[in-house]
């Protein structure tokens, strides 16, 4: 979809084709809810729990945390028109790059295994000028950077946190770590090692990645911009991350601590993960309860997953709506995340089969380098048979 297409006015309807068409969208909106209550979907149910949650807490918490919810989307979103903006000069405004990425945040709340990333990619090739899905990719990684440093260190905190105040329990007898030095090099050993898998993994990744991504990833090659430009923003962002959690917390009685707020990104982090139901809900209630239960009862844990859950979804959405009408406009926008969504389950299809085939190609070469292997050592002892 060319820039053109986006920005072009849209003809004024007459009033009464207006007033036929909101009818049209209240209709459809019913007959859906119908639908999807007649095949199991308790959308209803949703909107009671929703109301449910925003009368349980002040109202103050609420607008706090969708305010900070909003700041984390808006730095986050200004990191990713720094790497756009750099690697596709004049092609783009921060604008677009916002209602994009708010668009697939949004939809990481309903759809599975982070489709809406893909989405919000797609949607980036298509606003930004002279953008393609592999320099948008080496994008991403770029983006990914700081998120995989932080992540890396929340789980070596959370690693030696678990491993119980550096204290163990041996019969009547209350032993400190600092007794056991074997036991403290091996869970030294393991983060270690956990840390060199992890940035091995990564690693290889960006090398790939670079080698079909070097548009993309070009602000790399400026440190002083990427700083500014990049991980300037998403810091702030992180910040107004931690913000909403601290502020939710607070919200249920929880006990802001750094350990509790820790507990809660590293929860999250794992149900990302590991997540492969919509939003990961019910995964995040369960990582939750289990982060939190040092600092509360699993009820009031559960409580805050979902309350948490349900207003920043709530926000989100309502957000993303905004922008994509505000910068695109509804008909525009509308086909822009259509076409984008079509896309990605398309690319996702693509690529899922593209590691498949690399995999089964590995696999093969190794059977023939066994089998090779085989066939000389065979001819290897015929030959000496025949020496002998």
């Amino acid at each position: 979809m060319s820039d053109v297409a986006l920005t072009a006015p849209v003809p004024a309807d007459p009033p009464r084709r207006r007033i036929l068409r909101i009818a049209a969208w209240i209709v459809g909106t019913l007959a859906a809810l119908v639908v999807l209550h007649l095949a199991g979907i308790d959308v209803l149910g949703w909107f009671e729990e929703l109301w449910s949650t925003l009368t349980e807490i002040s109202i103050g918490y609420i607008v706090l945390g969708c305010l900070f919810q909003g700041a984390q989307t808006m730095l986050t979103a200004l990191g990713w028109y720094g790497i756009l903006r750099y690697a596709y000069p004049g092609g783009v405004t921060y604008m677009a790059v916002l209602a994009a990425y708010a668009t697939g945040v949004a939809l990481n709340n309903f759809v599975p295994a982070n489709m809406g990333t893909f989405v919000t990619l797609l949607m980036y090739v298509a606003i930004v000028r002279g953008a393609t899905f592999p320099g948008v990719l080496g994008g991403y990684v770029v983006q990914k950077i700081f998120y995989f440093v932080i992540g890396t260190f929340i789980y070596i905190y959370l690693f030696s946190a678990v491993a119980g105040s550096f204290e163990f329990q041996f019969g009547n007898e209350k032993d400190a770590i600092a007794n056991h030095p074997v036991l403290v090099l091996g869970v030294a050993a393991g983060a270690a090692f956990l840390v060199a898998l992890l940035l091995r993994i990564f690693w290889n990744w960006v090398k790939k990645m670079w080698a079909k991504a070097v548009e993309g990833a070009a602000i790399l090659r400026d440190f002083g911009a990427y700083v500014k430009l990049v991980l300037v923003p998403q810091m702030g962002g992180y910040a107004a991350k931690v913000l909403v959690i601290i502020v939710f917390l607070a919200a249920y009685g929880i006990p802001v601590t750094f350990g509790s707020v820790m507990s809660v990104l590293g929860s999250n982090q794992l149900a990302n993960i590991l997540s492969f139901t919509p939003g990961g809900i019910g995964v995040n209630q369960a990582f939750n309860s289990f982060a939190l239960e040092s600092y509360t009862d699993s009820t009031t844990a559960t409580a805050y997953s979902l309350g948490q859950q349900l207003i920043t979804t709530a926000f989100n959405v309502g957000f993303a709506i905004l922008l994509i009408c505000l910068v695109f406009g509804w008909q525009g926008g509308s086909k822009l995340v259509k076409d984008s969504y079509a896309d990605a389950k398309v690319k996702k299809d693509e690529m899922g089969a593209e590691r498949r085939e690399k995999r089964e190609a590995k696999r093969e070469a190794r059977r023939e380098e066994a089998r090779g292997g085989l066939l000389r050592a065979f001819r290897r002892g015929h030959d000496e048979s025949e020496d002998a």
